[in-house]
């Protein structure tokens, strides 16, 4: 008789499953920990998860290969736009919602994300079918929130849920019109054992989401979290699934909110949403260049008004710049502007204009909070900062725009036209713009100075009275 050894291995030991590190930025999973994502070459972005189980069977009979079309036989048709009420909503929407199309939106907590959607759909809600699901509040927070803000809440419908296959399942048996999920990262899947927020439960849960709304032609609207930096938290590869990607900014202790478009396949990008935050929720701004300009009771060096060009809309924004005699290490600050710009900048400055900067602080600010990413801004930045040199305040009613080449060249900056047509409006008299963007009409009500280099900028501003 021979006797045979059992080995009885702890339920723990038994029940631990592998586990895997996903990039959060990318979606690249790996099997051990790095430092750098092998995907995206981000650092310190690999998160442990458990590993999901494969589904099916590796040899089950592929799926049927469906007939090919050619292009010229695809029936091309402008898709209606689903209006929010919200006109500048709208505007960052590009005109308004799509039917089957996925809007991802974010921004930090408390800017108004929520309140922003929860009155569009009160405004549609009278004209069609709407959803709002909850993930992060009850119904009778969201109850309340609709109360204070005055809201006609009679037709919207509200759904407290977590659970993606009871979303999907009520998705498809409402059929309402426009759908909201906030937030897309306090979803879970019952297909996954990941936690919620998890790279694999947020990219599944956008995938899954996104092709029921392509299927059934539902608009769903997305929310999202940020991270410390800003960037929308989860898998960069959620940003790729959606059709657009609108950015709340803002200062939460300010009562301006704008709404950015950074992705739009059906529309501009960087179109630009202002809002103001009342009692009564966000309420759109008419002439947001108000907001970018600062009240001063009289001249003050260091100022400079340029004209931004926001997706269609142009805008102004005030620049304003300190140099002061630097302790110790020269600092190079800038808020809503690009900080290695402007060291570019002050070199230009100082080989092809003589004036010298590299023992002095300097600080540049974009009024507003707003964000400025064109380089049509490096002129009114170094007029700003040649200002506050001397001392001496820019002309009255002055606009600047231009980009600035290393070489001292100042390039056009696209849509000069319409820059000038609305500095004219807002009652600006003098404009210093570079000389391909002179206008071969005269504009009413604005006198035109065209420079062709940094130097000759300069000097024009000294001759100005």
């Amino acid at each position: 008789m021979v006797a045979t050894l059992r080995v009885v291995y702890p339920r723990s030991i038994m029940a631990k499953g592998k586990s895997i590190y996903s990039c959060s930025e990318c979606g690249a999973t790996s099997a051990k920990w790095q430092g750098q994502c092998p995907g995206c070459g981000e650092w310190n972005t690999l998160v442990e998860s458990a590993a999901e189980r494969p589904t099916g069977h590796r040899f089950e009979s592929p799926a049927p290969v469906p007939r090919l079309l050619k292009l010229s036989e695809i029936e091309a048709r402008e898709s209606e736009r689903i209006a929010t009420g919200i006109a500048e909503f709208d505007r960052a929407l590009g005109g308004g919602l799509v039917a089957g199309g996925v809007v991802l939106i974010g921004g930090d907590p408390g800017i108004g994300k929520s309140t922003l959607l929860l009155q569009a759909l009160a405004l549609m809600s009278s004209g069609c079918e709407v959803l709002y699901v909850s993930g992060e509040e009850s119904g009778e927070q969201v109850a309340l929130r609709a109360r204070r803000l005055g809201l006609d809440t009679r037709s919207l419908q509200l759904m407290a849920e977590i659970n993606l296959e009871r979303i999907l399942a009520t998705l498809q048996a409402e059929q309402p019109q426009v759908a909201v999920i906030d937030s897309i990262q306090t979803l879970w899947s019952e297909q996954l054992s990941s936690a919620p927020g998890s790279v694999a439960q947020v990219r599944e849960c956008a995938a899954q989401l996104t092709r029921l709304a392509k299927q059934a032609g539902i608009t769903v609207i997305l929310v999202g979290h940020v991270t410390k930096e800003g960037a929308l938290a989860g898998p960069r590869v959620l940003e790729h699934i959606v059709d657009t990607v609108l950015y709340f900014e803002g200062d939460t202790h300010s009562s301006f909110r704008l709404v950015r478009a950074v992705k739009n396949r059906f529309g501009a990008v960087n179109e630009l949403g202002v809002f103001a935050m009342t009692d009564k929720g966000l309420k759109g701004v008419n002439n947001p260049s108000a907001l970018f300009l600062s009240q001063h009771g009289q001249d003050v060096a260091g100022s400079c008004v340029m004209v931004t060009q926001e997706g269609t809309r142009p805008l102004l924004v005030e620049i304003q710049a300190l140099v002061d005699t630097a302790h110790g290490n020269p600092r190079r600050l800038t808020v809503g502007l690009d900080a290695q710009r402007l060291a570019m900048l002050l070199a230009v400055l100082h080989r092809h204009a003589g004036i010298v900067c590299f023992d002095q602080d300097v600080f540049v600010n974009a009024v507003g909070g707003v964000k400025i990413s064109e380089p049509a801004a490096d002129l009114a930045v170094l007029m700003s900062i040649t200002s506050s040199m001397k001392n001496k305040p820019l002309p009255s009613k002055l606009i600047v725009f231009g980009e600035v080449g290393l070489a001292g060249e100042i390039r056009p900056a696209p849509r000069g036209q319409e820059r000038l047509r609305e500095a004219a409006k807002l009652g600006f008299t003098r404009a210093l713009i570079p000389e391909a963007n002179r206008p071969k009409q005269a504009i009413a009500g604005i006198e035109v100075i065209a420079v062709r280099r940094v130097e000759d900028a300069v000097a024009r501003i000294r001759d100005i009275e």
